[in-house]
């Protein structure tokens, strides 16, 4: 492999970050980020999927407080332009997605429309017992994506802060 820091755009032409807002869902941004920064060309998306469940609440109160998807709509793009645009470095376009429905079927749905090539998100440090009984939205992905995925766990900020000392 040559001396540069960039790579061909090859086979990473089009890179999908998840975000649920968590932090550890932040802390994956920065490998996004790279991965895009190292491809120059290549789209990054951000894709935010709203819960069913929590979609059907909002919707519940449609009738009685006029333009509610508009604000819910505003606070996430402002949540956006802090966590994630504010981080972007100059010259790198963020392509901003939503989505209601299932997380991880809406994620796949997602990188399948858009023939994305790699997936960044996040992974949370849940017990065993709660993935074997209600499943994990990164498994999921990883499982049956049909392009690679990327998990950063956020134990590697911590292994990064150690090592940095």
């Amino acid at each position: 492999m040559s001396g540069s820091s960039t790579l061909p755009i090859g086979p990473c032409r089009r890179i999908l970050f998840c975000t649920d807002f968590s932090k550890n869902a932040e802390f994956a941004f920065q490998f996004a980020v790279d991965a895009a920064l190292r491809r120059p060309g290549c789209d990054l998306y951000l894709l935010h999927v709203v819960p069913e469940t929590d979609a059907q609440f909002w919707k519940t109160y449609l009738y009685e407080v006029d333009g509610v998807d508009d604000k819910a709509r505003r606070d996430i793009d402002r949540r956006i332009d802090e966590v994630y645009r504010s981080r972007l470095p100059a010259g790198l376009e963020l392509k901003v997605e939503f989505r209601i429905g299932r997380d991880w079927q809406e994620i796949l749905n997602f990188a399948n429309e858009k023939d994305i090539d790699l997936i960044v998100m996040g992974r949370q440090g849940k017990g065993s017992l709660q993935t074997a009984l209600f499943g994990n939205v990164t498994e999921k992905v990883a499982r049956k994506a049909d392009c690679a995925v990327l998990i950063v766990p956020l134990s590697f900020e911590e292994k990064l802060e150690r090592g940095n000392r």
